[in-house]
């Protein structure tokens, strides 16, 4: 799961290659990401587990070059808003 929330807030970079924006386009989206979060939440990650891991990635110094590329705080506000929405739902 951590591997997904820093890929997805990193971001696709400025010299990425043909293939890679392909697969970033076809698998690197928001409701690709949370449909994947939201698996593993079914198969045993608790909720305080991902609401830990988006906070961790916000305030944790280890995260803080991910947290200064282009538009990345918004993308993490989008799945902090996504699983704030879905949790609330039920």
């Amino acid at each position: 799961m951590e591997k997904m929330v820093v890929k997805y807030v990193k971001g696709l970079s400025e010299n990425a290659s043909s293939w890679e924006k392909r697969n970033h386009k076809k698998y690197g989206g928001l409701n690709h990401i949370c449909r994947q979060i939201e698996y593993d939440v079914k198969h045993g990650v608790t909720d305080t587990q991902v609401v830990h891991m988006l906070q961790k990635v916000r305030n944790d110094l280890s995260f803080s070059e991910i947290r200064n590329g282009n538009g990345s705080m918004q993308r993490l506000e989008d799945m902090e808003s996504h699983f704030i929405k879905t949790r609330l739902r039920y």
